[in-house]
């Protein structure tokens, strides 16, 4: 069964919906449908979130690192030294 659905939304939004829906041939109650029929909803985030998303996993599955005995601070101080003296 269908029902309307009333969405407030900025016009440059509905502009850009309203072009989308033309060059595909469907209503924009038919690109909204299709939009959330997916289940994979990535194509609806930017590439930046589906980089930091996919980031975010990998950090997950990463395995913990042992922890140094100095601090960064010292690493860098005895970097420039070698580096430099």
């Amino acid at each position: 069964m269908k029902t309307k659905l009333t969405l407030t939304v900025r016009k440059n939004i509905i502009q850009r919906a309203k072009k989308i829906a033309k060059e595909r041939n469907v209503s924009v109650s038919q690109l909204f449908e299709e939009a959330f029929e997916k289940d994979d909803l990535k194509i609806q985030k930017s590439d930046e979130q589906v980089k930091a998303a996919d980031f975010l996993k990998l950090i997950e599955k990463a395995e913990p690192t042992e922890t140094l005995e100095k601090s960064d601070k010292e690493l860098i101080r005895e970097y420039w030294e070698n580096k430099y003296a």
